[in-house]
């Protein structure tokens, strides 16, 4: 393991805005963050010295990263706040590591992120307000996948599995053509981690693609399917009301500070939970949590799934961003399941069918770095066959909502290699 993804792991990892020394992060008048000043830089150190050199930098100043990466001469993307822009940049400099601003102001990024879209406006032919091209707020995706459990109540069932900290509904969406209890299903999730908005995004595209869209009919001959658009809708809501990068739930912690509250909900699996690339410190990104499945969210979940594990044959959960398509395991180095060159070999031929994007493809640890409690080496050691976890383009979390389309229509011709291979599966 690269001495900076060391770092990156095991290090206290906190957002940006309560990274930043006290006056730094402003409030606006609705008492949401502000990330006014605040850069992204992409850092790209060509040599080991150089890397360890940039390592130390983030170290010292606390910066938050936005994109990892194992490999040398790979960019590494950052936070860097107003304060300590002159410093770090001198410091590059310094030891000869270039960099470029990726975004100037975040502030700005963020307000011009998702267009202003009428909340009141209905369309009138199908009584939802889903679109793809913005970023919805959850009670339009919840109205969106309720519209489609009543307009095609032979194909969709929407299942409450449980309720967040908040009391927020869970919900799964199940699609089938079938009537029989052997056909094999595939898994699908979003929204693990509340500012990648573009993984409910896609999530919710490929249910209207399989509900609504006649010529992907054969998609559900002889596979069904659970899709699970918004895992996290605690945090999700606040990334839209309050903080545009919080990352955890917002499940108290016990700390007194407000920046401690939540768990990342993809460190509290019980599978090796609590090993490395996971945190104690309430504070940190990677916090995971008092006890495994001590969150509603994580709970519910891994109750449900393990209540179709015979079925389910494929997994995938939609996290952003990165361009990985990341197989176990995940909680250390140069450890594989029995199957791995299967699995491999299925998520290579699905990376052949994308056209605008690029994706990697390998272990988790070897592409980003260790993540012990995850919930794809969880989903592995129950039983499930094909398990990936999916780091959506572009980089950073970011992302201009014209971008939805272009990623989910790309992804979703990953789907026919997906469902081609489950169905030759029979569940049991």
């Amino acid at each position: 393991m690269s001495t900076l993804v060391f770092v990156l792991t095991v290090s206290f990892m906190t957002i940006a805005c309560y990274a930043a020394p006290r006056g730094q992060c402003k409030a606006n008048r609705d008492n949401s963050v502000s990330y006014s000043g605040f850069q992204v830089w992409t850092i790209t150190p060509h040599s080991k010295t150089k890397q360890i050199n940039l390592m130390k930098i983030i170290q010292h100043y606390n910066l938050e990263i936005w994109k990892e990466t194992n490999e040398i001469h790979e960019p590494v993307n950052v936070m860097v706040p107003p304060r300590y822009q002159k410093e770090i940049r001198l410091k590059l400099e310094e030891v000869k590591i270039p960099y470029d601003v990726e975004i100037s102001d975040l502030q700005k990024a963020i307000s011009t992120e998702n267009p202003k879209t009428n909340d009141s406006a209905v369309n009138s032919k199908t009584a939802h307000q889903m679109d793809w091209t913005s970023y919805h707020r959850l009670d339009d995706i919840y109205g969106y996948l309720s519209f489609l459990a009543d307009r095609y109540p032979c194909r969709v069932q929407l299942l409450n599995v449980g309720s967040s900290y908040e009391g927020r509904p869970l919900y799964v969406v199940h699609i089938t053509n079938s009537t029989s209890p052997d056909t094999p299903a595939i898994w699908i999730d979003g929204g693990f981690h509340a500012r990648e908005w573009i993984s409910p995004a896609l999530a919710t595209y490929i249910i209207q693609q399989l509900v609504e869209e006649p010529r992907n009919a054969e998609l559900l001959v002889n596979v069904n399917w659970y899709i699970m658009p918004v895992v996290n809708p605690d945090g999700y809501e606040y990334t839209h009301l309050k903080n545009r990068l919080w990352r955890k739930t917002r499940s108290p912690t016990g700390s007194a500070s407000a920046k401690c509250q939540g768990v990342d909900l993809n460190r509290n699996f019980d599978f090796k939970w609590g090993g490395p690339g996971s945190s104690s410190n309430p504070c940190s990104q990677v916090y995971k949590g008092p006890s495994a499945f001590s969150e509603p969210e994580t709970l519910a979940y891994s109750n449900f799934i393990t209540s179709k594990s015979n079925e389910i044959k494929l997994y995938l959960t939609l996290h952003s961003s990165g361009q990985l398509i990341m197989l176990p395991w995940g909680y250390e180095r140069n450890t594989f399941p029995s199957d791995y060159d299967e699995m491999l070999t299925l998520a290579k031929n699905a990376a052949c069918k994308f056209r605008k994007f690029t994706y990697k493809v390998g272990n988790k640890v070897d592409l980003l770095y260790r993540a012990s409690g995850n919930s794809a080496d969880w989903a592995k050691s129950i039983g499930i066959k094909y398990v990936y976890s999916v780091e959506l383009p572009i980089n950073g979390f970011i992302l201009p909502a014209s971008n939805i389309l272009p990623v989910s229509q790309d992804f979703f011709r990953a789907m026919d290699v997906f469902a081609a291979e489950v169905s030759t599966l029979n569940a049991s």
